[in-house]
């Protein structure tokens, strides 16, 4: 069997729906939502709730790493809705489903730490449930899925006072489901292990986050493969850790080409 991978989609239905007529089994390790596209800021969340301007001055602040400013800003832009959240659930729940349309019930699939997981539960959770936590055999294998990002040990995220509640969760709770899995032959997240040519963003020139306890089940357990997305513009796609190939499987909304490996 040959099974295609593809990770952070950020709204390219299209080229996904493509992708999924073409695959004998699916495999998407989420970021399926694109809060911000910073090539054309008139698409993504932002640009359809608020616009292209908005998303512009949004876009400048981020490049200048001017968080602080980032944060207040995001919070203006949403506290100027009468009910930024209703808002936001319309066009994230219309999103979701188009993935859903796009892919179908057969494609294994988890959500990335754009992803809001109580919108995908609520709008088609129960069609094309989100794999976190679960092991599935697919052609005589074990896959295991873990799925979103992570803080670092030690630090527990604050709620999020904005209307976007992306998927973050404290490094314990990603560990419990981390845990959960026990030996697998393909370790599928979508955050790499903490290897440094795996999470170094060669754009924004810094190391983006990782998935804790994610290298020490590798070592551990020595699948044939872990794989995940997230990092858009790594120093290296893949590196071999013992016997386990630990491989990014590429940024799909840029460059629209699955990661495929065939199953004898």
């Amino acid at each position: 069997m040959r099974v295609s991978f593809v990770s952070d989609v950020h709204g390219n239905i299209e080229a996904l729906a493509r992708a999924a007529e073409q695959a004998e089994q699916l495999v998407v390790l989420g970021d399926l939502l694109d809060y911000v596209d910073y090539h054309d800021h008139g698409n993504g969340i932002l640009g359809a709730i608020f616009g292209s301007d908005k998303v512009r001055q949004f876009a400048a602040m981020r490049v200048a790493g001017d968080f602080p400013a980032l944060r207040d800003y995001n919070h203006r832009l949403w506290a100027s809705l009468d009910d930024g959240p209703a808002v936001l659930a319309e066009v994230v729940d219309r999103r979701y489903r188009a993935v859903y349309q796009a892919v179908g019930p057969e494609a294994l699939l988890i959500l990335g730490n754009v992803d809001v997981q109580s919108a995908w539960e609520e709008s088609v959770g129960h069609l094309l449930p989100n794999r976190d936590g679960q092991v599935v055999e697919v052609a005589g294998r074990r896959f295991g899925f873990v799925a979103g990002g992570s803080s670092r040990p030690g630090l527990v995220p604050r709620p999020s006072e904005q209307a976007w509640r992306p998927l973050v969760r404290p490094a314990v709770e990603f560990q419990a489901a981390l845990a959960s899995l026990g030996p697998v032959d393909v370790l599928c997240s979508h955050i790499p292990p903490d290897l440094v040519a795996l999470r170094y963003d060669r754009v924004p020139g810094r190391l983006e986050m990782y998935g804790p306890s994610l290298l020490e089940a590798i070592d551990e357990h020595q699948p044939d493969f872990a794989l995940f997305g997230h990092v858009h513009q790594p120093l290296a796609r893949r590196q071999r850790r013992g016997r386990t190939e630990c491989i990014n499987v590429g940024h799909f909304q840029r460059h629209p080409v699955t990661f495929d490996i065939e199953f004898d």
